[in-house]
């Protein structure tokens, strides 16, 4: 069976006109708009991790590592005594270091001066009105190292996922803004990437809270406002009007 030539070039200008058209199918359906959104909430953390860390430095390792011991047993009471539930109370090992005072005209000479030891106690507290407390009372019980406290919720995860909810809306709304000075519609979103992050409150110096804490007969610390914050990148498809 013999096609003829017009015949062919009928089909060919057929597949082109049927290319053409998908193109510009494709080409409408990837007009898109990138915008991006902000979200914040402030929350009361309720939580705190408190790093309590007692060192000492003896000629004998005996005298250093009683000395530390009876501070870190002190500390263990005072946690019991305050109800702080022990699955929440950690301590480490007991670190022990050798000090020498080498001789400065003969680096392989040296003598041994002592001993330095160490140990710490992490608490979790769930009860943020004990913090000023343990603070007080655990310097006075000899811990000479205290690490700034570390602030948190226990409802950390809903407060992210409120942010990131409030980031989704900015960002539409400003999707919405662009696409109607653009004389177009807003359609459904394509692409979503996030980003969370949070902030606890300045913390005084640790040493200055239990200063104070004493002073005001272990006053409850006042812990102010944790930020979370989401940013959320968006493309949504642009509808010619």
């Amino acid at each position: 069976m013999k096609i003829s030539t017009l015949t062919l070039a009928g089909i060919a200008a057929a597949v082109l006109l049927a290319g053409s058209a998908a193109y510009g199918q494709q080409a409408e359906q990837l007009r898109t708009i990138g915008v991006s959104g902000q979200g914040e909430v402030r929350a009361e953390p309720d939580r705190a991790t408190v790093t309590l860390g007692v060192e000492s430095r003896k000629p004998k390792l005996e005298d250093a590592r009683a000395a530390v011991a009876k501070t870190v047993d002190g500390v263990l009471k005072l946690t019991r005594d305050l109800k702080i539930d022990p699955k929440l109370v950690r301590s480490t090992r007991v670190n022990v270091q050798p000090e020498y005072n080498w001789n400065a005209s003969n680096a392989s000479e040296r003598t041994l001066i002592g001993y330095y030891v160490s140990r710490q106690v992490e608490v979790e507290l769930h009860d943020l009105e004990k913090l000023g407390q343990l603070l007080e009372r655990s310097t006075d019980l000899g811990v000479n190292q205290l690490g700034d406290p570390r602030l948190d919720s226990s409802k950390r995860q809903d407060l992210v996922r409120e942010a990131l909810a409030k980031a989704v809306v900015d960002a539409r709304q400003n999707a919405e803004v662009i696409a109607k000075a653009a004389g177009a519609k807003l359609g459904t979103a394509r692409t979503i990437n996030a980003n969370t992050e949070y902030s606890q409150p300045p913390v005084p110096m640790v040493r200055a809270m239990a200063m104070e804490a004493k002073a005001a007969g272990g006053a409850p610390y006042q812990s102010g406002e944790m930020t979370f914050n989401a940013t959320v990148n968006v493309q949504y498809d642009l509808i010619p009007q």
